[in-house]
């Protein structure tokens, strides 16, 4: 338990509760994995992503066709796919020389939705 006294030690707390911390400490995820979930966040943390995803909730769609849609360039289109590609967020299929674009899976609409759920919550 020596972690726990260092902890302690650095806590202006008279009581320590040492079974809480042991059995969170036990099921916390290793580092690599909160690791790899923070970044995840930081992929939603921008605003033409999250329209992006919202709007291959709706349809697959291709960079032209997203473009129009937020008014953005296929350039700047291209780089936050391939952002969100990396992310393993959306997938692509190619008809021809045309690349649709749409959610890697279900996973995906589940998370956005929890976190509109509770942005709209007042």
């Amino acid at each position: 338990m020596e972690k726990i006294d260092n902890f302690s030690s650095k806590c202006d707390c008279n009581i320590i509760h040492e079974e809480v911390v042991n059995r969170v400490k036990d099921g916390m995820p290793n580092d690599e994995t909160l690791f790899d979930l923070a970044e995840l966040f930081k992929v939603f943390g921008d605003s033409t992503r999250v329209k992006i995803l919202y709007a291959l909730f709706q349809s697959q769609m291709c960079v032209c066709d997203i473009a129009v849609l937020l008014g953005m360039t296929k350039s700047s289109i291209s780089h936050q796919l391939r952002v969100l590609k990396q992310a393993k967020l959306v997938k692509y299929k190619k008809d021809g020389k045309i690349v649709f674009y749409s959610l890697d899976d279900e996973h995906i609409k589940n998370i956005f939705d929890q976190a509109f759920s509770h942005v709209r919550e007042k």
